[in-house]
């Protein structure tokens, strides 16, 4: 397949689909750009078209093919429809495959192939579960060359004029995978953009020009919003965990982080770190008194502000990115120059060198981004110096050390702290972050096992993996520190750091009773006993340890009163990064948590029922007018406002 000299414009969605279908004779194998990169109205044009066309098979080979949120219960959807249609709006282009995957109603003909999936959303899906790949981020270039990609479609954004288009959201795993097909002696897949103009533009290494696409499609207005994440609330124990982990990053050094409440809760402390350093300092000794003697912040980390700022590096880049480079904290500027890297890191840089740096520098570098309204806001009206220091860069770059420039990442990758999340973790040091142990994947690897590795092979990296320590309530609480689990994303050979919100575990090259230990401090107190019998069982621990009287203080309640006096101050504040719901919406988040918490089996939504019914009138009319229940009509709905009701007082 040849490149022609110039790309061919369209606006009609049909009449693109048609121009790609006569370009590619036999099996379609599409790839599509995780996340926000997927042109979803493009998309959902070919599906239909070939959905009811057994003559033409299709397979899509993708990830994150995000779905806004629907409601499970009747309250849930009382809740989600009118934010999602102020976030989305009311026509947003689901993925028609996401909706046939969600029902097993893919035809035969058609097959979705996903590396990571939207957290949760596909457990119940035999299509989905049937088709998941299991790759590490880095992978999976070489993964789609193998399959033959003969089309791949991305949502980019143009500039003034239409001659160059930004890849914008998503350089992470297009360059690459043309490469690794180039690699191969395959033919050059069709290049297919759909312009969004609501889609940031980002310069340097994600800009090409507009020929560089055979087909380029601009579909008229009305030009649906981004697709948003909202902003989830942050409580006492991601408040926690998120003050631990900011104490192990070290001043000067280079930052990784995922995404979620735990993530949004670390890049707070890392901010009230830097701009209020009194406060940081007295909400950590409350916390955990004499923390900053602790070993691992000792040897890893730091309490003091950052007085020569931080170097993002981070596969993804999101709304506590944004807080960093607000604040000051994101600011530590790295060059593409191997020579000019080292005399920065030997002491020998000249004050021109320096001047370049200022010049010329990025201090964040990242492989796509996801985000809120006000994210992709902020991305849209950055002033040029801000906008000059951020470098969209291939997925090979940024999640590892072995792209080609080994040598001048590890200078520009000092200290790095790499952070992500896990749903479990063991007490010898394994983490289970993507799946269950029947089989069935949450999410996927994505590029956490790319940053574990990278931890282990710069000598002065830290891996630190954040979990809640446990999870559930009353008889249906249950650790998140297990003796042994059957499914492992990260295996116990590659532990380093655990960070709950009782504590740190430093576990590098530790023998297994010290990592038994350490991840017994850090777990819940009722569950201490039960690990450490566990281990006593199978030769990891002296039959003669007792359990330190201060691990008793790992519960709840004693998290809740060290940080009560910070939480109604606005020190810790329940939505540190901006919210993307309205006050009356903040409080029935807090009650529906509570209410789902609270109706976690018969006997507890019987209990719950019962005080529900025997409280006093509703107090809260602002919130039940949302929920469409301050008039209810039949038992069904006069039960559901008594129960919202109910969790409006408790939460």
């Amino acid at each position: 397949m040849s490149h022609p000299p110039a790309p061919i414009e369209l606006q009609d969605l049909d009449h693109a689909v048609e121009a790609m279908l006569a370009r590619i004779d036999g099996p379609l194998h599409l790839a599509a750009p995780l996340g926000l990169g997927k042109p979803h109205r493009l998309l959902n044009a070919l599906y239909a078209r070939v959905a009811t066309d057994p003559t033409r098979r299709l397979h899509v080979y993708t990830a994150l093919s995000l779905d806004p949120p629907r409601g499970r219960s009747d309250l849930e959807r009382r809740f989600l429809d009118p934010l999602v249609a102020r976030l989305y709006g009311d026509d947003f282009p689901r993925l028609a495959y996401v909706a046939a995957q969600k029902r097993d109603a893919l035809p035969a003909h058609v097959e979705v192939e996903e590396f990571y999936l939207q957290s949760g959303a596909l457990l119940g899906s035999t299509q989905a579960q049937r088709r998941y790949a299991s790759l590490n981020y880095t992978h999976v270039a070489r993964a789609l060359a193998d399959r033959g990609v003969n089309l791949v479609l991305q949502k980019v954004a143009a500039n003034a004029d239409g001659t160059r288009l930004s890849l914008s959201s998503n350089t992470d795993l297009t360059f690459d995978t043309l490469d690794a097909i180039a690699a191969r002696g395959l033919p050059r897949p069709l290049l297919v953009a759909e312009v969004d103009p609501r889609l940031p533009w980002l310069d340097g290494q994600a800009v090409v020009d507009a020929d560089w696409f055979d087909l380029v499609v601009r579909p008229p207005a009305p030009h649906p919003p981004l697709f948003a994440l909202p902003r989830e609330p942050v409580g006492d124990v991601e408040h926690a965990i998120g003050l631990y982990a900011s104490a192990l990053v070290r001043d000067g050094g280079t930052l990784q982080i995922g995404i979620g409440a735990l993530a949004d809760a670390l890049c707070h402390a890392l901010v009230l770190r830097h701009t209020d350093n009194a406060a940081y300092r007295r909400v950590l000794e409350a916390l955990s008194p004499g923390i900053a003697d602790h070993p691992a912040v000792v040897a890893s980390g730091g309490l003091g502000p950052f007085e020569h700022g931080l170097y993002g590096c981070s596969e993804m880049i999101n709304e506590g990115f944004r807080a960093l480079v607000q604040h000051g904290v994101l600011r530590r500027k790295v060059v593409d120059d191997d020579a000019l890297m080292q005399r920065l890191a030997d002491g020998s840089a000249s004050d021109v060198d320096r001047e370049r740096l200022a010049r010329e520098g990025e201090f964040l570098h990242g492989a796509f981004y996801l985000g809120s309204p006000a994210f992709y806001e902020w991305l849209r009206t950055l002033d040029a110096d801000t906008r000059r220091g951020i470098g969209m860069r291939r997925v090979g770059e940024v999640n590892e050390l072995y792209g080609g420039h080994e040598a001048r990442e590890r200078l520009q990758r000092r200290d790095a702290r790499f952070f992500n999340t896990c749903m479990m973790a063991t007490a010898l040091g394994a983490a289970v972050s993507d799946g269950l142990d029947d089989g069935r994947v949450v999410s996927g690897v994505g590029g956490q096992y790319n940053f574990v590795a990278m931890a282990h092979a710069l000598p002065d990296a830290r891996s630190t993996l954040l979990l809640r320590a446990a999870r559930g309530r009353g008889a249906s609480r249950a650790s998140n520190i297990r003796w042994a689990y059957g499914h492992a994303t990260i295996p116990r050979h590659l532990r380093d750091v655990y960070v709950t919100e009782y504590g740190i575990a430093d576990l590098r090259a530790k023998v297994d009773e010290d990592c038994v230990l350490a991840m017994a401090a850090v777990a819940e107190a009722p569950f201490q006993a039960g690990l450490l019998d566990e281990a006593r069982a199978n030769r990891k621990l002296d039959a003669c340890f007792t359990a330190p009287a201060a691990w008793s203080r790992n519960t709840p309640e004693r998290l809740r009163a060290a940080l009560a006096p910070f939480r109604r101050d606005g020190t810790l504040p329940d939505y540190p990064l901006g919210s993307d719901f309205t006050p009356v919406e903040q409080r029935l988040v807090k009650a529906l948590g509570w209410l789902q918490a609270h109706t976690d089996g018969r006997l507890a939504t019987l209990r719950t029922l019962l005080a529900a019914l025997a409280g006093g009138a509703a107090s809260d009319h602002e919130a039940l007018q949302r929920m469409r229940l301050d008039a209810p009509r039949g038992l069904r709905e006069r039960l559901a406002a008594r129960l919202l009701a109910h969790a409006l007082r408790q939460a």
